[in-house]
């Protein structure tokens, strides 16, 4: 038997809390992320989505935004997408780099997803700096110096070379199975970035990544 949505009109109906807190921990909530890019952010999280959503039907959105979209443009659909829709979103992922945006931008983005956050739905900023594949190379080791996104690359491939997967390419179909043995790996070297980055401003925390957040949370329901 399928599960039916929880529509907003009921959300505060007192016979549905029970039902919803005993749901909640059986099935994730409604996820939505929206990304920043056209290659390498879709082909990372379509594998995510695809793999939740097909134990749990439909529980993850994923919208992609061209290149070259404001961030804080980006936050602004993403939160009239939740708004509009029918169902509870209860997080909403936003992810972006901040290698292409003035740090104004940057670090506004971050703090509109907390001022908009409430107990029904929560905004995240998944900002990389510089770039996503920051978190990528963070699967094989912990990195802490501030180099330029263009060093990532061969790094990365390095890497991957290393345990039979080829180069990396930024359209590659298999990056996130490839790496998927090494999540807690990522998630531990990613959460030491964090800490040594506190206080600083998503724009002034090069190197830094806060993509660790979703696949921490959604770590439950991924086939590891």
């Amino acid at each position: 038997m399928s599960v039916k949505p929880t529509k907003k009109s009921d959300l505060n109906k007192e016979w549905l809390k029970k039902r919803i807190e005993r749901n909640i921990k059986l099935h994730p909530e409604y996820h939505l992320i929206v990304a920043e890019g056209t290659k390498t952010e879709p082909k990372y999280f379509e594998s995510i989505k695809n793999e939740i959503n097909k134990k749990y039907r439909d529980r993850i959105s994923l919208i992609i935004e061209g290149t070259g979209n404001n961030t804080v443009n980006l936050f602004y659909k993403a939160k009239g997408i939740a708004d509009n829709n029918p169902n509870v979103i209860k997080h909403v992922w936003i992810v972006y780099d901040t290698d292409d945006f003035p740090a104004e931008s940057i670090n506004l983005t971050a703090q509109l997803c907390e001022r908009f956050s409430t107990e029904n739905t929560i905004y995240h900023a998944l900002w990389s700096n510089q770039c996503i594949e920051l978190w990528f190379l963070l699967h094989f080791g912990y990195y802490h110096s501030d180099i330029h996104r263009s060093e990532y690359w061969p790094k990365l491939t390095e890497q991957l070379k290393a345990i039979g997967c080829g180069e990396y390419k930024k359209n590659r179909d298999d990056i996130y199975e490839v790496l998927k043995p090494k999540m807690e790996d990522a998630i531990r070297n990613a959460k030491k970035l964090n800490k040594k980055n506190k206080e600083k401003m998503p724009a002034d925390s090069a190197p830094g990544t806060q993509v660790y957040q979703i696949i921490d949370y959604l770590k439950p329901y991924l086939i590891i």
